[in-house]
């Protein structure tokens, strides 16, 4: 068997360790979770009886992060042999290593429907012993001891119980730094890790990383130092991340909004707005795609029938939306209207789905910039990693400007 192992040094004492948690804060581009992925790859394999679930707040999430990194670890690590060893079940979400049928699955714990299914998990051969919680600071304490309630009973000699969480640290208030890292427990590894380690890392990625340390010196202690963050400077605050119904029916009115991006993300989210309070029912969030293949990504997801309003700065984007379909249309944009937009959104309660990840992430970041000589704090907004919040801006426009100056319809305007 010819096996392309892609190591870094950083992560030996986590892939060695046998204590039940492994507890892996780290920043952007670290290598945390290829590392993770090749480790219980080659652990599954090697180990007869053990079996992984693989966690994310929400199930569906996991395809593009847990799912795709386990399956990319695979093709990388056997390449075109891979079916020799692995079954791979896209529809379902299912591996299976074939020589001894050890397997993988994928969960989520949005709910208390989803949570209850985490206690009849079963598998071919062998008990539930691994478990991966990709952006473990997606979860909520409670979801963890569910999850952790799960590995229990006897185990064959030589094995044991492990959970592995992975994650950026954003606020230095998490329950996850309270628990694993404040005190000292003989069943925890505390692991950090930043993209410096990272051999595999392009130089242009060093060089974006240089870019936000000078843009953005606080938000680089998480994303390039994987250090805790603090909650000051924080523009939003009057936001909760919840599940709740995204039938159109429940809503006022829903509208559709867009920040275009190409090495920075586009993002698109469906807003609805019910009594003045908004509530962002989905995403798409994606990096290094061209407009017709975002456009695409969209079908089925975004209705066309909604208002779209998109950057008033690409035009020829806008013509391409409402050529397929959608009713795009720019955002005004004069002097003080970022400002104007964000005064607006700070006045309104924010509901966040929990699938929307991506917008989670960048409004638990989203801060004022800093003087660091005097440490006060302006009036503009850091520029780096907004794009979601770019989005959330341009969906107010109805509201902002006042329903009376707008003709509407049944679910748009």
């Amino acid at each position: 068997m010819n096996v392309v192992i892609q190591a870094n040094a950083c992560f030996r004492n986590a892939d060695q360790s046998c204590k039940r948690y492994i507890v892996m804060k780290g920043s952007a581009g670290s290598g945390k979770s290829v590392d993770t992925a090749q480790h219980y790859i080659l652990r599954l394999m090697q180990d007869k009886g053990r079996n992984l679930l693989c966690i994310r707040k929400a199930d569906v999430t996991n395809r593009d992060s847990t799912f795709a990194e386990l399956q990319s670890a695979i093709f990388r690590m056997f390449g075109e042999q891979y079916k020799k060893y692995w079954y791979i079940n896209s529809s379902n979400m299912l591996l299976e290593c074939k020589s001894n049928h050890n397997q993988v699955i994928f969960r989520g714990v949005n709910d208390d429907k989803q949570r209850e299914k985490l206690k009849s998990i079963t598998f071919k051969r062998g008990k539930l012993t691994d478990v991966w919680i990709e952006e473990a600071t997606e979860i909520t304490q409670s979801d963890f001891e569910i999850i952790d309630d799960r590995l229990r009973g006897e185990l064959p000699a030589g094995q044991f119980y492990q959970i592995r969480l992975t994650f950026n640290p954003v606020s230095a208030h998490h329950w996850i730094k309270r628990v694993f890292f404040d005190r000292t427990d003989p069943d925890v590894l505390t692991h950090q890790s930043t993209y410096q380690g990272n051999r595999f890392i392009d130089e242009a990625y060093h060089r974006r990383m240089l870019r936000r340390k000078e843009v953005d010196p606080e938000g680089y202690q998480i994303y390039g130092l994987g250090e805790w963050g603090e909650v000051g400077g924080l523009i939003l605050k009057n936001y909760v991340v919840e599940d709740f119904d995204r039938e159109p029916e429940r809503f006022d009115y829903m509208v559709n909004a867009q920040d275009f991006g190409f090495n920075h993300a586009d993002c698109i989210g469906a807003v609805g707005f019910k009594d003045g309070e908004l509530y962002l029912c989905r995403e798409l969030y994606i990096f290094e795609r061209d407009t017709e293949e975002i456009i695409q990504l969209a079908e089925g997801k975004f209705e066309k029938h909604l208002t779209m309003y998109c950057d008033s700065a690409e035009p020829d984007r806008i013509k391409m939306w409402k050529k397929a379909g959608y009713r795009a249309v720019p955002v005004k944009k004069e002097p003080g209207s970022v400002h104007a937009q964000i005064d607006y959104l700070k006045q309104h309660k924010i509901h966040i789905h929990p699938s929307c990840v991506n917008t989670i992430k960048e409004i638990q970041q989203w801060k004022w910039q800093r003087n660091e000589k005097t440490g006060e704090y302006s009036d503009e907004p850091v520029p780096f990693m907004d794009d979601a919040m770019a989005m959330l801006r341009y969906s107010i426009e109805r509201e902002r400007r006042g329903k009376a100056q707008l003709k509407t319809f049944k679910g748009g305007i």
